[in-house]
């Protein structure tokens, strides 16, 4: 007996489709207008949080659907868009400063299908409309700033040494040490090549009419190095000051090696979105005056002089010295650690030679004192004032961490007294991503409506229909039950690509439904190829089940070749396209796949089903 598969290809087949089904199904639920809060700076999301932002809801009359508790975030699900504006004014002047409330759509999956990790696809932002801007990165300002970072250390090492000089200059391109005699210079040289501090820099004696000058460049390698980290804390930064506003969903990512795609699903405003990205953030570090009550300055409203108060982050007053022992300029990196005398929570900061050098300075008679971490932002505000749109620069100062000095500090230190390791983590993003590596400048940008989005989906889905309809429509008639056979297939290789996208929780964007449309023209090629070589079968007198077989096993390199050919150049298209085109090769590299597995294995099993083992059987083909 021919044409009969065996027990476990049905079990596969029935078990692919069931999933299929399951990860499918949450794109049918559509998504509810919903509220985010999420903490600033270390504040509590917890149950009182919870009771208070319920609370505030009820004495307002504003009724919700829902409200989610997780780890780092509280989400709000409401009926309508009107609930959800009121309520995001309301809880905004509820909570203050110490939350950002975020408006955002909510999958409105079922829990049974969340709790699989169903969840659907992520609409492009062609599909939801927002603000897209393509940044490029400043490299040749990014290598300037790291020869400038190098004057002070220079400096200061050659002051250490007592080797005179006239000047170091820090150029775009390179650093010069000028000097009055050429001993000097060879002392200078062998300083500098007697530390491992400066193994990126390239030496050259050159002599010019001001005297014996030292050229340093930095090698190509230590050039990468540079531009590598100046675009990835660039993008930190660009998270971390989109997070700050609360957008739902971003998109913040490299493009190329100097480039930054940034997506604001939901910001219609460009003049806004470019405000925050352009918003400015840094660190000082204060000295506490430990001699005055804080408590009694808040109360009274006389402040000693030299002093500034501030507020810690419980609300606590705190009396910090206005002196700046330096700022957030001279850090180059941070990180989160434990600290191995005490086992708790710490951020390790290395600094600059000038930011070493001050910061030596001023803690070498301050061991024992407090010292102050502020965190400071300046941002652009836009508001409506007697009809006339005003722009004013707010700037907010916070003391995010008090901690007692150890031992003199210099280069590298430590701060510790944090309340967990996820503050210690938060404290050292906020440390490398204060501020931009290098200048960004915005070289496009464009912006979507939520109408035109929605145009865009229900056009992308009455082509996807018309033209399934159309497929479905000659195959049923041209090939009869073979024909229905395929169209099954064809709705299978459907919900097939729909589950696996939302499973890779890819983004669909317009191109991406231009591949669905291709796939769906494309898939029944397979089909085509099989049943007019069982046709052809057929005519030459052979059995029908000799001629099902015959189909299936030889047409299968022609449909193979076809389909490896066409998988080939979406893969191309994936490496070297930008983002539409890698969201249309996405999707059709992934309908190539299914449909030659639906096609294929699948119509095979349903005609094994209907007239596999049967001697005497008639082929509506």
């Amino acid at each position: 007996m021919i044409n009969q598969y065996p027990l476990w290809k049905y079990l596969l087949l029935v078990m692919v489709a069931v999933v299929a089904i399951l990860y499918a199904l949450p794109n049918l639920y559509g998504e509810d207008p919903a509220v985010q809060i999420s903490a600033r700076h270390g504040a509590p999301v917890n149950t009182a949080l919870r009771d208070q932002v319920a609370s505030t809801l009820k004495k307002d009359n504003l009724p919700y659907k829902s409200m989610q508790l997780s780890k780092d975030q509280l989400l709000v699900r409401f009926l309508g868009t009107d609930e959800q504006l009121s309520a995001a004014d309301r809880l905004t002047s509820a909570l203050g400063d110490k939350y950002v409330v975020a408006l955002n759509l909510a999958p409105a999956t079922p829990q049974w299908l969340r709790d699989i990790n169903a969840l659907p696809m992520y609409l492009g932002l062609d599909l939801r409309g927002g603000v897209h801007f393509l940044m490029e990165v400043d490299m040749k300002a990014a290598i300037k700033q790291h020869y400038e970072r190098y004057v002070g250390e220079i400096r200061t090492m050659l002051r250490k040494k007592r080797i005179h000089y006239s000047a170091v200059e820090a150029g775009a391109r390179d650093l010069v040490m000028r000097f009055r005699t050429a001993e000097a210079r060879t002392k200078a040289r062998s300083a500098l090549e007697a530390t491992n501090e400066y193994d990126d820099l390239k030496l050259e004696d050159k002599d010019s009419p001001a005297g014996p000058e030292l050229m340093a460049t930095l090698t190509q390698k230590a050039q990468q190095k540079i531009e590598k980290f100046a675009l990835q804390q660039n993008i930190t930064t660009l998270r971390n000051r989109v997070n700050e506003l609360g957008v739902a969903e971003p998109v913040i990512q490299q493009q190329g090696d100097k480039r930054i795609v940034v997506e604001l699903p939901g910001v219609q405003d460009t003049a806004r979105a470019k405000e925050i990205l352009g918003a400015t953030a840094t660190l000082a570090f204060h000295f506490v005056d430990e001699d005055h009550n804080a408590g009694e300055a808040a109360s009274t409203g006389h402040v000693p002089a030299g002093d500034k108060l501030y507020q810690e982050r419980n609300g606590n007053p705190i009396l910090l010295k206005r002196q700046v022992i330096l700022t957030g300029d001279y850090i180059t990196d941070a990180s989160s650690g434990f600290d191995q005398q005490t086992g708790g929570p710490a951020v390790f900061i290395t600094l600059d030679g000038k930011g070493g050098h001050l910061m030596q300075e001023a803690t070498r008679n301050r061991v024992g004192s407090l010292m102050a971490v502020v965190y400071i932002e300046s941002k652009v505000e836009t508001k409506t004032v007697n009809g006339k749109t005003v722009r004013q620069r707010k700037k907010s100062e916070k003391v995010i961490n008090v901690a007692r000095i150890r031992e003199e500090l210099g280069k590298r230190f430590q701060i510790t007294g944090l309340d967990s390791p996820q503050e210690a983590r938060n404290l050292a993003l906020l440390l490398r991503a204060g501020a931009l590596a290098a200048p960004v400048d915005i070289i496009e940008e464009r912006t979507v409506g939520p109408s035109l989005g929605k145009t865009n989906i229900a056009q992308g889905f009455e082509s996807v229909v018309v033209g399934f309809l159309v497929v479905v429509a000659f195959m049923a008639v041209y090939y009869k039950v073979f024909g229905l056979l395929a169209d099954l297939a064809l709705g299978f290789n459907l919900v097939l690509i729909v589950a696996i996208l939302s499973m890779l929780q890819a983004t669909l964007t317009l191109p991406g439904i231009a591949g669905i449309v291709l796939t769906v023209g494309m898939a029944v090629d397979a089909n085509v190829l099989i049943y007019e070589r069982i046709r052809e079968e057929l005519r030459n007198g052979n059995s029908p089940q000799a001629s099902i077989h015959a189909g299936y096993e030889k047409a299968f390199g022609t449909i193979a070749d076809a389909n490896i050919t066409t998988l080939i150049a979406a893969l191309v298209l994936f490496s070297f396209g930008t983002g539409p085109v890698k969201g249309f090769a996405v999707t059709l590299s992934i309908g190539i796949i299914t449909s030659m597995f639906t096609a294929i294995m699948g119509t095979r099993a349903i005609v094994n089903l209907i007239y596999g083992g049967r001697r005497r059987v008639k082929l509506a083909i």
